[in-house]
């Protein structure tokens, strides 16, 4: 897949008007879902996961506006891309993990020990 930059620029900066902006985040949204959801089902997540997985990963993006960060003379943008989304996996593992632990739990609410 080539990176089309116009369209990355479109999305990404700050003079863009908001039709032009809405058209090209769904391009790249459609653009970039079938092989961003394809990497996180190669790293064993089940269907329903990756999806939310990868449902989550777009919406970090634009909530965190993560694609306006790229320098095109440091490399490709779907390697920046597959860069954040393995960041943004480890960190869900990460928050999965602790979940499992007991979350923000600082303390066990109630002893064990017989009174």
């Amino acid at each position: 897949m080539t990176t089309h930059w116009s369209v990355v620029d479109d999305f990404a900066l700050e003079e863009t008007t908001p039709d032009r902006e809405r058209a090209a985040l769904t391009r790249f949204c459609s653009d970039y879902w079938p092989p961003l959801y394809r990497f996180v089902r190669q790293r064993g997540y089940s269907r329903h996961d990756a999806q939310d997985l990868t449902q989550g990963f777009f919406a970090y993006l634009i909530e965190k506006r993560a694609y306006a960060r790229p320098d095109r003379s440091r490399g490709k943008f779907r390697t920046f891309l597959l860069m954040l989304l393995k960041r943004y996996l480890s960190a869900a593992r990460g928050h999965q993990t602790r979940q499992k632990r007991g979350g923000g739990c600082a303390r066990w609410l109630f002893s064990m020990e017989p009174s």
